[in-house]
C-alpha cells in the first residue's frame, strides 16, 4: 500500500479516486472484473453499492496480507463489516481497529481510501466507459408502468373503502377523488422526487458528484 505521501501526490491527479487506488495497492485486474461484474447480464451482475463495498473489501484485504496478516476464506469480508457496518456495536468496531493495527495496520489511512458507489460509476462510467444497458430501457418502461398500475390499484381500494364507509353513515363525505404520490427520497443527495419522474430521469443528483 503507498504511503500517505504517495497517495497525497497520487490524489492531487486528474484520474478518479478508484483508479489511483487501484494502481496505489498494484490491484490493476480488479478493474477489469468490476466491469465485468456491473455490465454482466448474468446472475453474477453486482450493482455500484455492491460493487462499492467488494472494492474496499479488495483495499481491506491487500492492507492486512501487506501487515503480514494470514485470513482465512471470509475473514476479511467480516472483518470490513466490523469496520463499516452500521449494526455493529462501537466496542466490536472499536476492538476490530485496535487489533488491525496492533497487526500494523493504518486503519485511518484505510478508511479514507474506502470509496463511495458513486466513485464506482465515475470509474466505470467515465474512466472506463463501460455503460450496463441491456434492455435498461425496457426494464424501466416496465417498472414505471408497475408503479402507475400500484398507484391505481390503491386510489381504487382506497376510494372503495371511502365510499363503503360514507354509505354506512360512518363519515360525513361529498363527491371525492383519491390522490396517491408515490415519493422516493435519496438519502445521499437529499432530494425527493416522484416515482416516475426518477425513471425518466434515470438517476438522481447523486450522478454529479465525482469520486
Amino acid at each position: 500500500m503507498a504511503s500517505p505521501e504517495n497517495r497525497s501526490e497520487r490524489t492531487s491527479g486528474r484520474r478518479p479516486k478508484v483508479a489511483r487506488l487501484l494502481d496505489e495497492y498494484g490491484l490493476d485486474a480488479l478493474g477489469t472484473e468490476l466491469e465485468r461484474l456491473w455490465t454482466t447480464d448474468t446472475d453474477e451482475r453486482r450493482s455500484l453499492r455492491d460493487l462499492a463495498d467488494y472494492f474496499n473489501q479488495q483495499l481491506l484485504a491487500t492492507a492486512m496480507d501487506e501487515a503480514g496478516i494470514q485470513t482465512l476464506d471470509g475473514e476479511s469480508e467480516n472483518v470490513y463489516r466490523l469496520l463499516t457496518a452500521t449494526d455493529v456495536s462501537d466496542a466490536d468496531r472499536q476492538r476490530t481497529r485496535r487489533q488491525l493495527e496492533r497487526e500494523g495496520v493504518d486503519v485511518d489511512a484505510l478508511l479514507e481510501d474506502f470509496v463511495t458507489y458513486q466513485a464506482i460509476r465515475t470509474y466505470l462510467r467515465e474512466y472506463r466507459g463501460a455503460e450496463y444497458s441491456q434492455s435498461t430501457g425496457d426494464r424501466t418502461a416496465i417498472e414505471k408502468q408497475n408503479v402507475q398500475q400500484l398507484r391505481g390499484r390503491i386510489a381504487a381500494v382506497t376510494e372503495g373503502k371511502f365510499e363503503q364507509l360514507r354509505d354506512g353513515e360512518h363519515v360525513d363525505l361529498g363527491d371525492f377523488r383519491v390522490l396517491v404520490d408515490v415519493a422516493v427520497v435519496c438519502e445521499d443527495c437529499g432530494v425527493q422526487y416522484e416515482a416516475s419522474e426518477l425513471l425518466d430521469r434515470g438517476a438522481c443528483d447523486c450522478r454529479s458528484a465525482s469520486g
